[in-house]
């Protein structure tokens, strides 16, 4: 159940933010039927709730084959490792299927508008507002966070992390930087 779900009305939250998009889908769409791509990308969505929806996040949104999350503001170090743990584990499970596809996640923290939107017959909670635009627009290759994340992690969770700039943003010790 999204953590969200009891706003009923346009609410301001504090939330940390997070675009995850699977890199070359547009080849394995290509070479493959729309309903295996459409199966694929079911049970792979599926997948992605368990680690968010695990770690205490909400999956707000799926959109083609990219994804709209986020977690209150007392959940951004579990939401940061579920994150990490998106991006290692997806990458596996997708190489498992013979799918070349992988993980990218950027992710910010910040104030959003958050509440049920759409038509008049049909509405869903969804986050609004410029820190879903800076997640949504980080440069990343892998996974990338803002300053505004990595001050509010915990020591431990920052040992995860490297300083890269500019525009400055941090990504896990093991990556390489993006050209």
């Amino acid at each position: 159940m999204n953590r969200f779900s009891e706003i009923k009305t346009p609410t301001e939250l504090d939330l940390l933010v997070a675009f995850f998009d699977l890199t070359a889908f547009s080849q394995y769409s290509r070479s493959h039927t729309t309903l295996g791509t459409f199966d694929l990308l079911s049970s792979y969505f599926e997948f992605v709730g368990d680690i968010i929806e695990g770690a205490g996040g909400s999956v707000i949104k799926f959109m083609g084959d990219a994804g709209l999350i986020a977690f209150s503001e007392g959940d951004i170090d579990p939401g940061v490792l579920a994150l990490l743990e998106l991006k290692a584990s997806g990458d596996s499970w997708m190489k498992a299927r013979n799918a070349l596809c992988r993980n990218t996640v950027g992710a910010h923290f910040g104030p959003v508008v958050c509440g049920p939107v759409g038509t008049r017959q049909s509405k869903s909670f969804d986050v609004f507002g410029d820190t879903v635009n800076r997640a949504a627009t980080l440069n990343r290759r892998g996974v990338a966070i803002t300053p505004q994340v990595f001050r509010r992690l915990s020591s431990q969770t920052r040992q995860h992390f490297k300083k890269h700039t500019p525009p400055i943003t941090y990504i896990p010790i093991g990556d390489r930087h993006p050209s």
